[in-house]
C-alpha cells in the first residue's frame, strides 16, 4: 500500500518500524517540526524524524495542515492510507479526506474509554485493570472515530513509561494486522455514552496530596513517572517519587511513620522506592536516606 505515516514522539516508532518491514511503500513520514532541547537548546528532531532518516524516507514537518498549500502537497501523495500515531497536530478534513482509504489513528486506550491527549495517565490514575490500543477510522471529533481492531494488556503496577513502551510495540503489531486484512475490517461505532476524557495531564496535578488514600498516592507515582513525577516537599526542596509500595502504617497524613521513610497518607501508607531530588539523578530511597536524615515524626509537604 501506499502509505503517508504521521507521527512524533517514541511511541510511534514501532509502528513505522512495523510498516517498513511489511514493505508497504512509505511515500512520506509527517511528523513535528525539531525543538529546541539540551542545555544548549539546539534543535532537536523528532524521535519519529530520526527513526524515517535511518530509513531513507522522505521527511516533512509543517508546522499547520491548516494552510492550503499544505493540504495539497499532502494529496499529492496520492496515498491508499495515512497511519496516525501520536503526531500532534490537528488534522483538517481535506487531509482526513484525501487518503483513499481515510487516516487510520493508533490510539492507546480500550475506545471510547480515554479519549484524549493523556489516556495512559488516565488509566493508571483512575485504577483500571486492562488498557489497550484501538485502530481507528479518523474523523474531526477527537478520538471518536469508528473502531477496526482492539488489542489489550493488563496494567498491573507499571508506570506510565513502561505501559507506554509496551502499548507502542503493541500498536505497531496492530496496525500492522489491521492494514493486512483491512478489507474484512467493518468499522464499528463507539458508544459515547460509554466515552471518558483524558485530559491533558497539568503539572499542578503533580504534587502529592497527602490527605489522600495510599492506593490513589500509589496509582499517581506510577502515573506520573517517568514525567512529570510525582512529587513532595522535604524541607523546602522539591523530591520526585517514581516507584512506591504501599503499607499498612497508619499515623497523620503526610507524616513519616519510621526512619524508612514510611508516609502516612489519609489512608494508609507508602513508602518511596526509587526519588530524584531537583537536578540530581533518579536515586534509590535507601540511598538518599544514607545522606539525608529523616526521622520518624517529620511533617512532610
Amino acid at each position: 500500500m501506499r502509505i503517508i505515516f504521521m507521527g512524533t514522539p517514541d511511541f510511534a516508532v514501532p509502528t513505522l518500524n512495523a510498516l517498513h518491514e511489511l514493505g508497504h511503500d512509505i511515500t512520506a513520514v509527517y511528523t513535528q517540526p525539531p525543538r529546541p532541547a539540551g542545555r544548549g537548546k539546539k534543535l532537536q528532531p523528532s524521535a519519529v524524524h530520526t527513526r524515517a532518516d535511518e530509513l531513507g524516507l522522505m521527511v516533512r514537518h509543517p508546522v499547520s495542515l491548516k494552510t492550503a498549500e499544505a493540504q495539497q502537497e499532502f494529496a499529492a501523495l496520492n496515498a491508499d492510507v495515512a497511519v496516525v500515531a501520536a503526531y500532534g497536530l490537528i488534522l483538517p478534513q481535506a487531509v482526513l479526506d484525501a487518503p483513499k482509504q481515510g487516516c487510520l489513528n493508533v490510539h492507546a486506550s480500550i475506545l471510547p474509554r480515554w479519549r484524549g491527549a493523556a489516556p495512559i495517565h488516565r488509566a493508571i490514575m483512575a485504577g483500571d485493570e486492562v488498557t489497550g490500543v484501538t485502530i481507528m477510522q479518523m474523523e474531526l471529533g477527537l478520538d471518536t472515530g469508528p473502531m477496526l481492531s482492539t488489542i489489550r494488556t493488563p496494567i498491573e503496577d507499571k508506570t506510565t513509561g513502561e505501559l507506554t513502551a509496551e502499548l507502542a510495540e503493541l500498536g505497531g503489531r496492530l496496525m500492522a494486522e489491521t492494514l493486512r486484512e483491512l478489507a474484512n475490517h467493518i468499522p464499528v461505532a463507539q458508544d459515547d455514552g460509554d466515552a471518558t476524557h483524558a485530559a491533558k495531564i497539568d503539572k499542578a496535578e503533580a504534587r502529592i496530596v497527602w490527605a489522600d488514600d495510599a492506593a490513589v498516592i500509589e496509582r499517581k507515582i506510577r502515573a506520573l513517572a517517568p514525567f512529570p513525577g510525582a512529587w513532595f516537599e522535604l524541607d523546602g526542596e522539591r523530591i520526585k517519587v517514581l516507584k512506591a509500595q504501599l503499607a499498612s502504617d497508619t499515623g497523620p497524613a503526610g507524616s513519616t511513620l519510621d526512619d524508612a521513610l514510611t508516609i502516612a497518607c489519609g489512608s494508609g501508607a507508602i513508602r518511596p522506592l526509587l526519588i530524584q531530588r531537583a537536578g540530581k539523578p533518579k536515586m534509590d530511597v535507601d540511598d538518599f536516606l544514607r545522606g539525608s536524615n529523616v526521622p520518624a515524626g517529620t511533617q512532610l509537604a
